[in-house]
């Protein structure tokens, strides 16, 4: 039997057809301007073409002064309250936040205590995957990339559950719940399995914790020993928090009300939520600043010399450093251009987890790119709207110091914004809409058909 890797080769006749394929899809981009296209469903300064509404969460990042919009510091909204002092409630009472978030955005209101207590222990009751589908399904076909592993269990749930296709609210509520539950148990097995079966370390499946909050149960499940410190555990709770949703216009929410709007199942919308959510343009993004931070330490002589950082962020813009790539990542965002709130929350957690890991110097590192970066960009390019850092900028460093391989950076995103994702399927169904099917201009000239024998 031929090497199935061959399959995988990109041949010199597929680069062939693929140029011709390249050089009749171009579109001269002239025309977007002709024809009021919005390009990425957002005008030329950055602002979303509104395509729907959403009570679930809301994004700000600019008031009015004097009759006119300017740029603000950003807000997020999460069912009417501002996302700072949501954090500062449940961080004040020195408890999990992570759990009373998903209520609010799933059902609109903060619990009581009671009402969180029976949340809580729904949540737990649905911590358990089908009789052998870890040896099954996990173990038999272990992949590099923890999202395609996540996606394809998700799809594989679909065979287990024999109300798959029913789209009544309480069973999507059944669904979403089972999958908020087991979203750590598929990711973290999945990378379990990569690790021993590809790279040939130990293994590890643990079975998940009877109680105690997602953020606890994610660092059980991950860490050989099951140890983790209070601090641990409470710095990851704030970061899923800050994860869980970023308004109904963020690509994967918007993919999410898309394919619910044509009435299929829950297991095929989250796996195309999770899809969306993989692309280094929505959350795969902190791996790259994790990477990128790695050849400045190593590139850099002296982490302290302003100067030194500088030039180093300028050959970044420039081409010539790192990946080639022409960008700083983690510097810049769609909406925000003052401030993106998540970074400015996480920011002040993830000095207290550098001193706990002794990782002060590199913090020092991120804060110096943090305030650079902005004046370099806006002294080598011309902008529109000012740039800031994003959160992807500090939670991948957060995600190193908690020990998470670079594997479940993004799985861990989608962990917290199966919650959004939820939140904003169910808001589809309940309000019964249309099927969403945006107008694309066809540019294309008609032409004649030609007999085969008189083709070039």
């Amino acid at each position: 039997m031929a090497d199935i890797n061959i399959y995988s080769e990109v041949t010199p006749e597929l680069d062939r057809l693929a140029s011709m394929a390249a050089k009749q899809d171009a579109i001269e981009q002239a025309l977007y301007t002709k024809f009021d296209v919005k390009r990425g469903l957002r005008d030329f300064n950055g602002k979303g073409v509104l395509a729907g509404l959403t009570n679930v969460c809301e994004i700000k990042a600019k008031k009015i002064v004097n009759g006119e919009e300017v740029p603000d510091f950003g807000h997020i909204i999460y069912r009417g309250y501002q996302i700072e002092d949501l954090i500062q409630g449940f961080v004040k009472e020195n408890r999990f936040g992570f759990e009373e978030m998903a209520y609010l955005l799933l059902f609109g209101f903060l619990p009581t205590r009671e009402e969180l207590a029976q949340f809580e222990e729904m949540l737990v009751f649905y911590r358990s995957l089908p009789t052998k589908f870890v040896r099954d399904i996990i173990m038999k076909a272990p992949s590099s990339d923890m999202m395609n592993t996540l996606a394809r269990s998700v799809l594989t749930l679909y065979s287990y559950d024999d109300r798959a296709d029913d789209t009544s609210l309480a069973n999507v509520l059944r669904q979403s719940l089972q999958l908020i539950s087991l979203f750590p148990m598929l990711s973290i097995y999945g990378y379990q399995a990569y690790n021993h079966y590809e790279l040939g370390q130990s293994l590890y499946i643990h079975q998940p914790l009877s109680g105690g909050s997602i953020a606890e149960n994610i660092l059980h499940l991950l860490r050989p020993d099951s140890k983790y410190s209070d601090l641990e555990a409470k710095i990851l709770d704030v970061a899923l928090v800050l994860h869980m949703d970023h308004g109904g216009g963020n690509n994967s929410a918007f993919t999410t009300h898309v394919v619910t709007s044509t009435m299929t199942d829950t297991y095929s919308v989250i796996a195309a939520a999770l899809g969306s959510l993989k692309g280094p343009r929505h959350g795969g993004a902190n791996i790259k600043v994790v990477r990128m931070f790695d050849d400045m330490k190593k590139t850099l002589h002296d982490w302290t010399d302003e100067e030194e950082v500088s030039q180093y962020l300028l050959k970044l813009l420039r081409g010539a450093a790192f990946d080639h790539a022409g960008l700083i990542y983690g510097v810049g965002h769609a909406v925000y251009s003052k401030s993106d709130p998540r970074a400015v929350i996480l920011k002040q957690y993830v000095e207290q987890l550098a001193k706990y890991n002794h990782r002060e110097e590199e913090f020092r590192l991120y804060s110096l790119v943090e305030r650079l970066a902005p004046q370099v960009i806006a002294g080598e390019r011309k902008m529109y709207k000012g740039v800031c850092i994003n959160v992807d900028f500090y939670s991948g460093f957060v995600y190193q110091m908690l020990g998470l391989p670079l594997e479940l950076f993004t799985p861990l995103f989608a962990m917290a914004r199966i919650v959004g994702w939820s939140a904003h399927r169910m808001e589809e169904l309940s309000n019964n809409g249309k099927i969403i099917r945006p107008a694309y201009r066809a540019i294309c000239k008609e032409q004649d058909y030609i007999p085969m024998d008189e083709r070039a």
